[in-house]
């Protein structure tokens, strides 16, 4: 049977969750499996296993039971090996990566930010700021509105200066998020955001950078922030258990989306 990956900790992580309940229907029990000086937090893996609200769930509350007593490196949903023995593979292959990963890892969050801009807003620097556009859409009001063709003009050159501005702003609000984190992570680009982001953030100064998020937001009234967090440290993680260098580990998730 597949073996289902949730974590990997320190093998003398002092609270690894065997024998809870994890995900599958009936749910399936978690245990630990041991190599050298590592540990990696599995169950049986279910068939046919799909992001369901129920599974989802069953996997963050076993990565957090084993974080609350140390650190630990999540996987992805979805992280499957062929077997048991796959898993140690890893471990024993991958053991001064993942000792090094949880020695950096120590006591630090993942915060996620995203932005995308008010529309209103940005609509309204776009036409206050740019002087072609500005220009543009001057004429055309003298104009009674401009012809078909004008206006046509005017719309493209609005919506090439709101996508700059969009590059432009994702720049910088990379570039000051960074300055707030130990790492970050660029996630996937996706329709709708300028910026998607991971940020490392030390526990202890979290109220700090949350606080320092906030003076962003209040300084940057044309962008929609959105910070989900903590988190565990998921970007921060790679290769997961089911990315071995061979092919041994076989298939499933990955440690990083």
């Amino acid at each position: 049977m597949s073996t289902y990956v949730y974590g990997i900790a320190a093998a003398s992580h002092p609270s690894l969750p065997q024998g809870m309940r994890g995900i599958g229907e009936p749910a399936r029990s978690v245990r630990v499996l041991r190599e050298g000086e590592l540990a990696a937090i599995v169950s049986d893996a279910p068939d046919g296993l799909r992001p369901k609200r129920r599974d989802l769930l069953a996997h963050q509350s076993v990565l957090s039971e084993a974080g609350a007593g140390g650190t630990v490196l999540p996987m992805r949903f979805g992280s499957i090996a062929h077997d048991d023995d796959a898993v140690t593979g890893v471990l024993a292959e991958r053991a001064e990566h993942y000792g090094e990963r949880l020695a950096a890892l120590e006591g630090k969050s993942e915060y996620n930010v995203k932005a995308s801009h008010d529309e209103d807003a940005v609509l309204l620097r776009v036409m206050t700021e740019d002087p072609r556009v500005r220009a543009t859409a001057d004429a055309n009001r003298r104009a009674g509105g401009g012809s078909q063709e004008e206006r046509l003009r005017l719309g493209e050159m609005v919506a090439a200066a709101v996508q700059s501005r969009e590059e432009q702003d994702g720049q910088e609000l990379r570039r000051e998020l960074e300055k707030l984190a130990e790492s970050i992570s660029v996630g996937p680009e996706s329709s709708g955001w300028l910026a998607n982001v991971s940020l490392l953030v030390d526990q202890r100064s979290a109220e700090e950078f949350l606080a320092a998020v906030e003076e962003i937001r209040e300084g940057h009234p044309y962008l929609d922030l959105r910070v989900n967090g903590p988190l565990p440290p998921y970007s921060f993680v790679e290769p997961g258990p089911s990315e071995p260098a061979s092919a041994a580990a076989g298939s499933g998730g990955a440690g990083r989306e």
